[in-house]
């Protein structure tokens, strides 16, 4: 008969010794390009909006327009400034964006979550004020596409008896 010996322990708590250092969350730290700018990038649907936010009076630009005319509906005008809103910083940030593809709504939701992301990258303590409204997510829902023997994704064809 061998003896075991209590050197090797086994199980888990062999495993417990091994994780001594604990990580660290990951630390956000300020991102800005030379001319003291953030810049994101957000999605939704098949929408991509490029945003750039500075220190401003409150100006919100897409696509060389202001917010109110290119977005006529009031709704998609308050998704639009929402993460500003929560923030209280309304009246400190210029936004500037460029947007392109899907519809206006899913414009609207690009510009929200391109925004959200990148005031946090200005202001790294904004993030744990952002994230609990889910403006930091990046809505995954797109349109399903059409199915070969099917009118649209799930629709079938009218049936006939005759």
């Amino acid at each position: 008969m061998t003896d075991v010996t209590q050197d090797t322990a086994t199980g888990f708590d062999a495993l417990k010794g091994l994780s001594a250092t604990a990580e660290a969350a990951p630390e956000h730290v300020q991102k800005l390009d030379a001319q003291g700018r953030a810049y994101s990038t957000g999605k939704r649907k098949n929408a991509i909006a490029r945003v750039w936010v500075k220190p401003g009076t409150g100006k919100i630009t897409v696509n060389g327009k202001d917010v109110a005319v290119y977005f006529a509906r009031e709704i998609l005008q308050m998704m639009v400034a929402q993460p500003l809103t929560v923030t209280d910083r309304v009246t400190q940030f210029d936004v500037v964006c460029t947007v392109e593809g899907s519809g206006l709504s899913g414009q609207a939701g690009a510009i929200r979550h391109g925004l959200s992301h990148a005031l946090t990258h200005y202001e790294p303590a904004l993030r744990p004020v952002l994230k609990p409204h889910g403006f930091l997510t990046r809505d995954s829902r797109v349109v399903e596409r059409k199915k070969y023997g099917r009118a649209k994704a799930r629709r079938s064809f009218q049936f006939s008896k005759r």
